[in-house]
């Protein structure tokens, strides 16, 4: 037997359903709005499937480039960081400057390596994320009813 987190009813009715999630999201706030105890609510995504959104070539050079950029971020953090505890002057200038020109060339070099040693296996980047088939607004029973009416008379039950 499965068991549910803390607060998940089953029992719960569908008041409407939506093929995406800020449709959903939108007939939820159209009932609080409207002041709907939109505590009693819920949103469910159903036929879950995970897309994975190709977004390019990876090469060594722009794996290097990525790294570079993510490095001197990171760089710049622990020069602002370190400049906190700097004397006056130039010395602020300085680590920041630091941290930047470091943090690029170590995040160009582990970029560089971690893409060399992938040998070919992935040269593509790419974005993932799980989407549903469709989102259910669901409410308790005791004012299932009440979300469903108000949804229809706008015309958010099916769809938004």
């Amino acid at each position: 037997m499965t068991q549910k987190p803390p607060g998940v009813r089953a029992d719960r009715p569908v008041v409407g359903t939506y093929p995406n999630y800020p449709q959903a999201q939108r007939a939820v706030d159209f009932l609080s709005d409207n002041e709907f105890p939109v505590e009693h609510t819920a949103i469910i995504g159903s036929d879950l499937r995970m897309v994975e959104t190709v977004l390019g070539r990876l090469t060594r050079g722009r794996a290097a480039a990525m790294g570079a950029g993510t490095g001197a971020w990171f760089g710049l953090l622990i020069g602002l960081l370190l400049s906190v505890f700097a004397g006056e002057g130039n010395a602020v200038v300085v680590l920041i400057l630091s941290g930047i020109v470091y943090g690029a060339v170590f995040g160009a070099v582990f970029g560089f390596a971690g893409h060399a040693f992938t040998r070919g296996t992935r040269d593509f980047s790419s974005r993932s994320q799980i989407v549903a088939a469709r989102y259910d607004v669901v409410a308790d029973p005791e004012v299932a009813e009440e979300a469903k009416n108000m949804l229809i008379k706008l015309g958010w039950r099916e769809g938004g």
